[in-house]
């Protein structure tokens, strides 16, 4: 049975200063991830991403390409996978929706 995995996954850094920093620093990489680890599996994070599946399993929203997306609002909705994870530029300095 052939994988679906993707083939590049893993093979290729990004462009950002941040992701060069990280390809090149083995111990600050292993630092990063060790922390995304254990911020990841907080209360908060789990919930966040329950609530995020639930609303795409509702609206039918697998398969269609888009995210779904937190408003300032607080309402959830679909949006451009490129615009919704491209919120916090540089800086962090938040585009949150309306």
């Amino acid at each position: 049975m052939k994988s679906t995995r993707n083939s590049n996954a893993g093979k290729f850094t990004g462009k950002s200063k941040s992701s060069k920093y990280f390809a090149s620093n083995s111990e600050a990489r292993k630092k990063k991830n060790e922390y995304n680890k254990e911020y990841h599996s907080t209360p908060e994070r789990k919930k966040y991403r329950v609530e995020l599946n639930k609303k795409n399993r509702t609206s039918g929203g697998y398969g269609d390409g888009l995210d779904m997306s937190h408003t300032k609002s607080g309402k959830i909705v679909k949006e451009s996978p490129a615009k919704n994870r491209a919120r916090n530029g540089k800086n962090n300095k938040t585009t949150k929706k309306k």
